[in-house]
């Protein structure tokens, strides 16, 4: 006889009752059936799993084994029946949604709100890459949506399957009065002087940046690590430039431009677990996603022409070096 978790619920339940009658009771059995399956269950262990006496029943050496895996594996197989069960109805009922911070997250979730207006979506963020994937990995979230520096690998490799959105070039924010505004775009070499500002994550970005900075001949003197709208307060008041993707909205005080031969590039990914029930969906939302960057990208740029006052995809005017 094969060990199963019922087996595991007897031996448990006469422990917990201390009586072979009182467990009876408890499991719903006459007692000479449950007298039946527990010799049945010791022969399969190989021993008796408890002493019986006057006072009721005692566990043996092999019970007190028996019963310290038996209070392990028990709640154990119940949490997963329960994420299981939780996981499937939450896949085939709506969208869960993790990303990092960024205007792409908010458009899907428009995007996917408006095509299928009773069908909940719900959202999930993190500063940490690996974190959400992780999340899409063990059945809490149905997609994944971040980002990775240049060709570098996901998060989670082997686990999820990634498929890519887009590609940003990273450009530079800079304050609307900074003396680099009027160039059509700017070498990385010349900001070697100015202090920096960037949103915090666990990939390899700030390495690729301090690594970029290198090659263009300097090291950056101070790099302030934090949220969004505290680097996009330091770019305004002229303490600090920041990075940024070709999707960051205009924002007022803040001129964004292109870094010259663009040494960093980002790539938007969208994962999900290839077993999961959101699987078969994750083309539609993968198109979605790629529909909701490339109108992200063209509003952004035609405000950002509309506020220099230039036609829509022109360049400004280039300031002599």
């Amino acid at each position: 006889m094969d060990l199963e978790l019922r087996h595991l619920k007897i031996v448990r339940a006469v422990a917990d009752a201390g009586s072979l009658t009182r467990a009876a009771t408890a499991l719903g059995l006459a007692q000479p059936a449950l007298s039946a399956q527990l010799k049945r269950i010791e022969r399969a262990l190989g021993g008796a799993l408890f002493v019986r006496g006057r006072e009721g029943v005692r566990a043996t050496a092999l019970g007190e084994l028996v019963l310290d895996r038996a209070r392990v594996l028990l709640p154990a197989v119940c949490e997963l029946q329960e994420e299981a069960v939780r996981f499937a109805r939450q896949g085939a009922e709506g969208y869960r949604l993790g990303g990092t911070h960024g205007p792409l997250l908010g458009a899907l979730v428009d995007r996917l709100a408006r095509r299928e207006p009773g069908v909940p979506v719900t959202t999930h963020t993190s500063w940490s890459e690996r974190e959400i994937a992780a999340g899409v990995a063990d059945g809490r979230l149905d997609f994944a949506l971040v980002g990775v520096c240049g060709e570098s690998a996901p998060p989670g490799p082997g686990r999820l399957a990634w498929s890519e959105v887009a590609r940003d070039p990273v450009c530079v924010m800079l304050a609307e009065d900074h003396p680099l505004v009027g160039r059509r775009e700017v070498e990385l070499a010349a900001l070697a002087a100015e202090a920096w500002t960037d949103v915090p994550g666990d990939g390899c970005f700030g390495d690729c940046f301090a690594a970029a900075c290198v090659r263009a001949g300097f090291t950056p003197a101070c790099v302030y690590e934090t949220d969004t709208a505290s680097c996009v307060h330091l770019v305004q008041v002229g303490r600090a430039v920041g990075l940024c993707r070709a999707t960051f909205p205009v924002t007022p005080g803040v001129a964004v431009r292109p870094l010259a031969a663009a040494p960093l590039v980002w790539r938007h990914l969208l994962g999900w677990h290839p077993a999961a029930p959101a699987a078969d969906r994750a083309a539609e939302v993968l198109e979605h996603a790629r529909t909701a960057h490339a109108r992200a990208q063209a509003a952004s740029a035609s405000r950002a022409a509309a506020r220099d006052g230039r036609p829509e995809g022109a360049a400004p005017a280039v300031e002599p070096a």
